[in-house]
């Protein structure tokens, strides 16, 4: 990785910025305060003012993946506006996405901070969660189920391309299977929504 210069302020963004791409390439294994720094070409102690240890630099990392996450979700969903159905499908296809470039980055996100996550990955956690929420509250503008089933359905699609995402990632299906994955669950998803009623 090559030095970039850098303003003391913003050595926290160029560090977590660096630990994404240590991930990407690496592993989480390979994830250490004192390599980052090295990197980075500071004093090893000089990431402990942003990070008081490992932990809180994974924290710090998980975060800025759900709020990511969160954003490429809203942004894809936001372009296709004009029918629902359409519009679970940016969005899950953006989740899918976003796992095929950081598979690495999503099990942190959701293995590795499942026990006892800092309050800012909890937040952040949230704000995906509240994304996803958005999204189906769209649903029950259109009349394609309850608003009291919200919450359930919401929990299910995020499973759902979840799931999918974890076969892209492991290679057990290609990019373009998912696409027709995706389909095939939004369209018995919403069926059964409406069955349901």
């Amino acid at each position: 990785m090559s030095h970039r210069p850098f303003h003391h302020g913003n050595l926290r963004a160029v560090l977590l910025e660096q630990a994404e791409a240590v991930l990407r390439e690496r592993g989480i294994d390979a994830l250490s305060l004192r390599e980052l720094a090295r990197e980075a070409g500071v004093s090893h102690g000089a990431p402990r003012s942003h990070f008081a240890d490992r932990n809180a630099l994974l924290d710090a990392v998980a975060e800025r993946g759900f709020v990511r996450l969160a954003d490429e979700i809203h942004k894809a969903a936001s372009q296709v506006k004009d029918d629902h159905t359409r519009t679970l499908h940016a969005a899950a296809s953006a989740y899918v996405r976003f796992a095929v470039r950081e598979p690495a980055l999503l099990d942190l996100m959701f293995a590795t901070k499942a026990d006892g996550p800092s309050e800012a990955v909890q937040r952040a956690a949230e704000r995906l969660f509240a994304t996803m929420t958005d999204l189906m509250n769209a649903g029950v503008e259109t009349g394609a189920y309850d608003a009291r089933d919200v919450g359930r359905l919401t929990l299910l699609l995020s499973a759902t391309v979840q799931g999918i995402s974890a076969l892209v990632t492991s290679r057990r299906i290609t990019t373009p299977q998912s696409e027709v994955l995706i389909d095939d669950a939004i369209t018995l998803f919403l069926a059964g929504a409406s069955a349901e009623r």
